[in-house]
């Protein structure tokens, strides 16, 4: 399949060359894509890399040799030079939330801004306010169900506003409502959004979707293409016969 090309320096994201490896397993090797447009489509198989390509434009991960920049940037930089340029939704909010109520956890998020704890703790309560969601500030994350906790996690991004928001499986834990509104959510946000999901209708409009095939690009170009083909795939590896087992 085609690949979609974009010139390095019109890109606001830039993967070039990058070779990244965890003990003797070689997650990515020599991997390259300038990622510009608004919204960005990521697919695959579980364990193709999609969560480590987030780590790695988060700075989580650092590949071994290439670079990633965004905006310039080199993501190793990022948190010192320019705080909240990047944020990234987490799969399992448990692993992202930190504070016990909804509004020091949003609060949180706009520690980056320099403003004080009581400034953030007034922003966030008038952001949830925005939302139709003022009953919400005080209540307890334990109180609340899973996909309400993901439905946090994606407040918390929204009003800390990064330049680049990066959302691995966030429909994975929401119901149909929850998932109507988060992808309305996406369709609105001004910032460049890069969504990792396993629901293809999710990202099936969106202009550019990369399939991630263990850790390479096997295609990418516009949603409704990349989708049908893996979905495609999927279906012919599922009725290829099972081999017996030794």
């Amino acid at each position: 399949m085609p690949l979609h090309h974009q010139s390095e320096e019109s890109s606001q994201l830039d993967i070039t060359n990058v070779t990244l490896r965890r003990g003797p397993h070689t997650v990515f090797d020599q991997l390259t894509l300038h990622l510009n447009e608004p919204r960005i489509g990521l697919i695959g198989d579980n364990g193709a890399g999609k969560s480590s390509l987030f780590r790695m434009i988060c700075g989580l991960d650092i590949p071994q040799s290439g670079t990633v920049t965004v905006r310039g940037l080199d993501t190793r930089e990022v948190s010192s030079k320019r705080p909240g340029m990047v944020g990234m939704m987490f799969q399992n909010p448990d692993d992202q939330i930190i504070f016990p109520t909804v509004e020091e956890e949003l609060a949180l998020s706009l520690s980056p801004t320099g403003v004080s704890r009581k400034e953030a703790l007034t922003q966030a309560r008038a952001f949830l306010q925005t939302r139709g969601l003022s009953h919400w500030s005080a209540r307890t994350i334990a109180s609340l169900s899973q996909g309400q906790r993901q439905h946090v996690c994606w407040l918390a991004l929204l009003v800390a506003s990064p330049a680049l928001m990066l959302l691995d499986e966030p429909f994975a834990s929401l119901d149909l409502p929850g998932q109507a509104r988060l992808h309305r959510d996406i369709a609105q946000a001004s910032q460049q959004v890069i969504v990792s999901t396993h629901l293809l209708e999710h990202v099936n409009t969106f202009e550019r979707v990369i399939w991630l095939d263990q850790g390479r690009v096997r295609g990418d170009g516009p949603g409704s293409d990349i989708c049908a083909a893996y979905r495609a795939d999927v279906l012919a590896r599922a009725t290829e016969p099972t081999p017996p087992e030794l």
